[in-house]
């Protein structure tokens, strides 16, 4: 069984949509968005997949949510029929955590057909060891300091090391200002993280925001070598699940 986060009560988070970051932004995908998270950023635009009523994790919107109306569990024949009957040939499993449903994933996954398979992550759980022939990729995004997780849950050098010898992984680094590009820089020299294989992606969740902080950060990723990653579905639908 998968426990996934809902677009309304009783109805799952499963979509067609345009990926609006990372190396696949504008691709035509399908989305899975699973619940339940063993982080807590302050500025997570999904809160609504781990911060239920009793949650003490802060947040900087302080909202808390109703589990039952935010959660839905199904079978993995049910979520794999669901993302067949939406048609298209990529499917992007995010959350939330999805690598904590490793198990459940790998039964999912091997229901599919015809579809590449990329993974979101935050890159603190390693993946089932049955999954990885299913998977095409893998989006790691480590969260800095100004997440307001502690290094010692969110940066754990074992397996920072494992995602930067994983030849699937690709990581994607959220940034609020510009002093946070020595905190990445200095993660990719710990742990030999090829430069190709990171973007930097501005936090914010309104156009302005975005193309505020992509001023100072282009430039940025210019001197340093390194790829800058937009969030092309808040421009088109806002700060919207199911988009």
């Amino acid at each position: 069984m998968l426990t996934l986060a809902t677009v309304t009560p009783g109805e799952p988070e499963i979509f067609a949509s345009l990926q609006g970051e990372g190396r696949s932004a504008g691709l035509p995908c399908t989305f899975v968005r699973l619940s339940r998270c063993n982080l807590a950023c302050s500025w997570c635009d999904t809160a609504y997949t781990w911060r239920f009523e009793g949650e003490t994790r802060p947040h900087r919107d302080g909202v808390v949510f109703e589990r039952e109306a935010n959660q839905v569990v199904l079978s993995e024949e049910d979520v794999a029929a669901r993302i067949m009957a939406l048609g298209g040939n990529r499917l992007v499993i995010t959350g939330g955590e999805p690598l904590l449903q490793g198990a459940a994933l790998v039964r999912m996954v091997a229901l599919l057909d015809g579809h590449a398979v990329e993974i979101e992550t935050n890159g603190t759980v390693a993946p089932h060891r049955e999954l990885a022939p299913l998977v095409s990729q893998y989006n790691v995004s480590p969260k800095l300091k100004h997440s307001g997780n502690t290094a010692a849950i969110a940066l754990i050098p074992e397996r920072l090391s494992a995602w930067s010898n994983e030849p699937k992984a690709h990581f994607k680094f959220v940034v609020a200002t510009p002093d946070d590009l020595g905190e990445v820089l200095g993660l990719i020299e710990a742990h030999t993280i090829p430069k190709a294989r990171v973007q930097l992606m501005p936090e914010g969740t309104s156009s302005a925001v975005l193309r505020a902080r992509e001023a100072w950060l282009a430039p940025l990723c210019l001197q340093h070598g390194l790829g800058m990653s937009d969030r092309l579905h808040i421009h088109r639908y806002g700060d919207t699940r199911g988009t």
